[in-house]
């Protein structure tokens, strides 16, 4: 199945509404995986999921740094 024809046939609201979940739970200290596991049965993408953490967190960076051997 392509993209557009997923977007397309999914219950987008049914997305939104999970997405907008995962972003207030991302907030706080709960348990993301079961609000993840419902968004994917919902056919969001993992890119969206993705995206609403990043909106979230932020993108993580590596702090540059030297090993002494």
């Amino acid at each position: 199945m392509r993209l557009a024809d997923l977007r397309r046939r999914r219950n987008n609201r049914a997305v939104t509404q999970s997405l907008r979940l995962i972003s207030e739970k991302a907030k706080g200290d709960e348990n993301l995986v079961p609000l993840i596991l419902e968004a994917l049965k919902n056919y969001a993408t993992i890119g969206e999921i993705c995206n609403t953490l990043r909106e979230v967190w932020g993108d993580w960076k590596a702090k540059p740094s030297l090993a002494m051997a």
